[in-house]
């Protein structure tokens, strides 16, 4: 399956992106809190609030997530688009397959039933 190379640039920044378990884990934690700073992620993850940061511009970097300055604070929330279109690829690309292994279920069925399966 082909992508445009537009999206192909997306895909690989978030599969790049999620490679990391840190990255993953922050991207639940968002999920879960809808929003939150870096701060209030560090203490659910065992690295330090720097380290938080940057993974947290890699996210963003992705399309991941988004940074809003509210005051002093920097919030991160989750941004679906990139993850969604990842999705979406990842689903084509099973669907592909599964299109693929039904084909070569049909050869090997009408190869027994035929009788041209030889040991």
């Amino acid at each position: 399956m082909s992508l445009p190379e537009a999206d192909a640039a997306v895909v690989d920044g978030v599969l790049a992106a999620l490679a990391d378990p840190t990255r993953r884990r922050l991207l639940d934690l968002l999920s879960g809190h809808g929003q939150a700073t870096a701060s209030t992620l560090a203490q659910h993850v065992p690295v330090s609030r720097q380290a938080v940061v940057k993974h947290l511009v890699v996210l963003d970097d992705a399309g991941l997530v988004e940074a809003t300055k509210v005051g002093r604070e920097v919030r991160y929330t989750v941004r679906p688009d990139s993850l969604d279109a990842t999705a979406r690829w990842m689903t084509a690309l099973a669907a592909d397959w599964d299109r693929r292994l039904a084909r070569i279920r049909r050869f090997a069925e009408a190869s027994e039933i035929s009788g041209t399966d030889t040991p």
